[in-house]
């Protein structure tokens, strides 16, 4: 005998079965439509459709393997379990579709045992363990971050909480009542091969010990009207809820920026946009608008934002959700010509201030939503078109666009750091290896001044040739960017990109990440193609071909405080810790937040140059840098070196620390034994 099983067992009418489908699907397609229509209101974005490949494998790594999911064990597996399920669950139900409805009998034998049978039980209980879990995560343990941090409207937190419910108990009732159906119509049919069915089975020798068989049959029969009936609603209802995210996630992994991350920011054609950055929710690309019906509600970058952990009026989360909102509310609009502008209705203006751009909430985000740009894109309207910015931004952008830096009432000049050194001009150097780009924070802060002396000295002793261009040097316009004031930025980009061709010059080094992530990913934007390389960099090399030979002295205790635009914009992290190893004798003490999950120092997004709203984000950083029992913070950033300089101050009476960069730290291990230590 050939192990099958017949498909509508003991079911009568099956025709209204598919009768029922026709208006199922309907509404199913009528709900994509509406969501549809709503994403074509935003702008083209052409780059989203190109390189096929590259996109269908990130779909395959990212949504079908979960990788960036199951970063966290819990909520990932759980809802890794729940996918799966559904997706052997789909898979099961379309050969029972081609084995009854095409006639091709592929049901049976030993592919009908091993998976519609055997894998497919598995799979099912391992649905229903995974929604097990998610409710366990939400109505037992119930982390915050599945929850806004600021106030929403009356009764709109209490229309969430059912849906959530109402769909969590509606997936776990079809899972349910799908394998009480096996184990009915196991008992009553004495089925042969029940026991490759090993969830149904089960639940067959339960049933039979209770009910007749004709007892089982009616049960089934009414059981069965019944699980199709929750199954046909939840398809039908699946695309106004919150679970749409199971087909827009997947395709926002799909159609998911494949541009390195500091390149995430696009110029503006100033001369012929009708509108200077985003103002309403239609300025969007349809892209972004994607974004809004995927997110997920994890509540994970909110988790990671630094802005959110000290108390700031922004969550990433709560943002995406409030243009959610405002996406919603142009739907409700109809034909209006216009529409209510985001911030000061939707967003609120302190909201847009409060981000470091620091990435981290990118970096967390599962399903790869854009935060970081829709909010510079709302900062660049706010500044270039309505000439609105804290007031301590617009004196930054003033002192920038009349003096080439932002900071301010500063005396210093570009080339007082260098006064005692050889150091020689561009110009003046023949077959110069490197520019060395100083950066504003380096030449113009006096802390920081000591960190660019140190790197010119190791320069020298490795035998570098390298120039400086002085006075000639302005910023880069990195701030001007972040900031939202693009029409200076690009000012800023062509002279600089000018003055570096006039000079002949091809291969930059520079100690600041910003400089290094703008020269490396934004001037290519407007045709400055340069090699670019962050003095970690260049020292981990030096180090390890010799020219510089550090011998392991310092003894105390050293943690290592990855800068955003060095670390998640460009993916460096490994240097500066070979660079801290070669002098250290008792290696690095990470901080719980390294590397891709590093906290931010406070300063970028135009940051340095405000006042803070809530706690210091830099005074978060340097409790967490205590945490390790380090007594030295080494940093490879001139914004980090001032910021956790700052919070080690204000923490100096719980103990003391010292914040040195990578380069003071190999000069002291090139030159004589620390003392003191």
């Amino acid at each position: 005998m050939i192990p099958t099983r017949e498909v509508y067992w003991n079911i009568d009418h099956v025709w209204l079965m598919y009768a029922l489908l026709g208006p199922t699907t309907l509404i199913f397609c009528y709900g994509w439509y509406r969501r549809y229509k709503l994403w074509r209101m935003g702008q083209s974005d052409i780059t989203r459709r190109q390189h096929v490949k590259q996109r269908l494998i990130a779909f395959v790594v990212y949504v079908l393997g979960h990788k960036r999911m199951i970063r966290e064990r819990y909520s990932g597996w759980s809802h890794f379990l729940l996918f799966a399920g559904f997706i052997i669950l789909f898979i099961a139900t379309l050969v029972v579709m081609v084995h009854e409805d095409f006639g091709l009998h592929i049901m049976q034998g030993a592919f009908y045992l091993v998976f519609q049978s055997f894998i497919v039980d598995v799979f099912g209980f391992l649905a229903i363990m995974g929604t097990l879990m998610l409710m366990g995560k939400r109505y037992i343990s119930r982390p915050s971050r599945l929850y806004r941090n600021v106030p929403e409207r009356p009764g709109a937190q209490r229309q969430k909480a059912w849906e959530d419910a109402t769909l969590l108990l509606l997936i776990l009732l079809i899972l349910i009542t799908g394998f009480l159906l096996e184990g009915l119509r196991i008992a009553a049919t004495h089925d042969p091969w029940g026991r490759w069915s090993p969830v149904g089975w089960a639940l067959a020798r339960g049933v039979e010990k209770w009910l007749s068989v004709a007892a089982m049959r009616s049960a089934h029969r009414i059981l069965w009207w019944f699980h199709m009936a929750i199954v046909y609603g939840f398809i039908g209802w699946l695309p106004y809820t919150k679970l749409i995210h199971i087909f827009t996630s997947a395709a926002n992994v799909y159609f998911r920026s494949l541009e390195p991350t500091g390149a995430m920011l696009k110029p503006i054609d100033i001369e012929t946009s009708e509108r200077l950055g985003t103002a309403r929710i239609e300025d969007f690309t349809w892209k972004d608008l994607l974004d809004l019906d995927a997110c997920t509600e994890c509540g994970r970058c909110q988790q990671e934002c630094p802005a959110t952990a000290t108390a700031k009026p922004l969550s990433p989360k709560t943002l995406i959700l409030d243009l959610r909102e405002a996406l919603h509310h142009r739907a409700e609009e109809g034909t209006r010509e216009r529409t209510d502008p985001l911030v000061g209705t939707f967003i609120r203006e302190e909201t847009l201030w409060s981000c470091t751009t620091c990435m981290a909430c990118m970096e967390a985000c599962p399903v790869f939503i854009e935060h970081i740009p829709k909010i510079v894109n709302m900062r660049r309207y706010l500044v270039m078109e309505e000439a609105r910015c804290p007031d301590l931004m617009a004196e930054a952008l003033k002192s920038l666009e009349d003096r080439g830096h932002p900071f301010r009432g500063t005396t210093s000049s570009r080339t007082d750091w260098c006064q005692d050194l050889s150091v020689a001009h561009i110009s003046d150097v023949a077959h110069p290896d490197y520019l060395l780009w100083v950066g504003c924070t380096s030449a113009l802060n006096d802390r920081n001044q000591k960190v660019v002396r140190a790197l010119a000295r190791l320069l020298d002793r490795a035998g570098v040739r390298y120039g400086i261009l002085g006075q000639h040097e302005r910023c880069t316009g990195d701030p001007a960017r972040r900031m939202g004031h693009e029409y200076l930025f690009e000012q800023i980009v062509r002279e600089n990109i000018r003055q570096l061709d006039q000079y002949g010059v091809r291969k930059i080094v520079t100690p600041c990440p910003h400089c290094f992530n703008c020269f490396r990913h934004e001037y290519p934007q407007f045709g400055g193609h340069y090699e670019v390389v962050h003095h970690s960099q260049l020292l981990a090399e030096l180090v390890s071909e010799g020219r510089l030979t550090p011998e392991p002295m310092i003894s105390k205790r050293i943690t290592y405080h990855d800068p955003c635009y060095l670390g998640r914009y460009n993916g460096i992290y490994e240097e500066s810790r070979r660079v801290i190893r070669a002098c250290a004798t008792n290696g690095i003490r990470e901080m719980q937040k390294c590397r891709e999950q590093a906290f931010c120092c406070g300063a970028g997004g135009g940051l340095m140059w405000t006042e803070e709203l809530g706690a210091r984000i830099n005074h978060e950083r340097v409790t967490h840098a205590l945490e390790t029992g380090a007594d030295i913070v080494a940093v490879s950033c001139p914004f980090c070196m001032i910021m956790l300089e700052d919070g080690a101050k204000a923490k100096a009476d719980e103990r003391s620390m010292q914040v040195l960069d990578i380069a003071e730290i190999l000069s002291q291990a090139l030159t004589q034994p620390e003392r003191g230590s």
